[in-house]
């Protein structure tokens, strides 16, 4: 099995299920993915164009785009589609398959293994990926690498994307069926600005 990285970036996604990606002594298999597709996905970092934050999802494909959310996470995307066009692929959730003591150390002692990666946040803490790591080349022999799939995905789910608020309804969240490291789906809140307000 070979990544399609830089074509459709819904085919992306699908190819990334059953990757591992690599950090060191820690490997996670990834269970979960979203797409997000440039400027035609409201959804997307990209959609609004390119920027110092989001400059990684107009490149290559097959590049580490990390982001802070809510203040107090990292999440791991891997660039995709043809080069210019902003599209991403966000790594939700994973199988921690090597690796556990170190993933455990920077997760949490009593962390079970099912969930120390189980989440875009928990995922790129258990792989130690901070925005420092932004950009960094996951295909040709960097210090944090990706690797596709050995092993067939025999099923694979689709859903809407988890807690955004804008265009809710596309059924890009893709994850390996029956994986109990699949996180858990949230839907979005859209906030009504003119009741909050009064």
């Amino acid at each position: 099995m070979t990544f399609e990285l830089d074509g459709d970036v819904v085919v992306a996604a699908r190819s990334l299920l059953g990757a591992v990606l690599r950090r060191g002594p820690v490997a996670v298999r990834i269970c979960e993915v979203e797409a997000y597709d440039g400027a035609v996905d409201p959804a997307s970092h990209a959609y609004n164009g390119k920027t110092d934050r989001n400059f990684v999802m107009f490149g290559p494909a097959g590049h580490l785009y990390v982001y802070f959310t809510y203040g107090m996470h990292h999440a791991c995307n891997v660039s995709a589609g043809p080069v210019g066009r902003g599209c991403g692929v966000l790594l939700r959730s994973g199988e921690v398959i090597a690796g556990h003591d170190e993933a455990r150390q920077r997760r949490g002692s009593r962390i079970v293994d099912r969930d120390l990666a189980r989440g875009p946040g928990r995922l790129a803490q258990a792989l130690g990926i901070t925005r420092a790591d932004n950009g960094a080349d996951l295909l040709h022999g960097g210090e944090i690498g990706l690797t596709p799939r050995i092993d067939p995905v025999t099923k694979i789910n689709t859903g809407p994307r988890v807690g955004i608020t804008k265009a809710v309804d596309l059924p890009w969240r893709f994850w390996i069926a029956d994986s109990p490291y699949v996180s858990a789906y949230r839907p979005g809140v859209v906030r009504d600005r003119r009741r909050s307000a009064g």
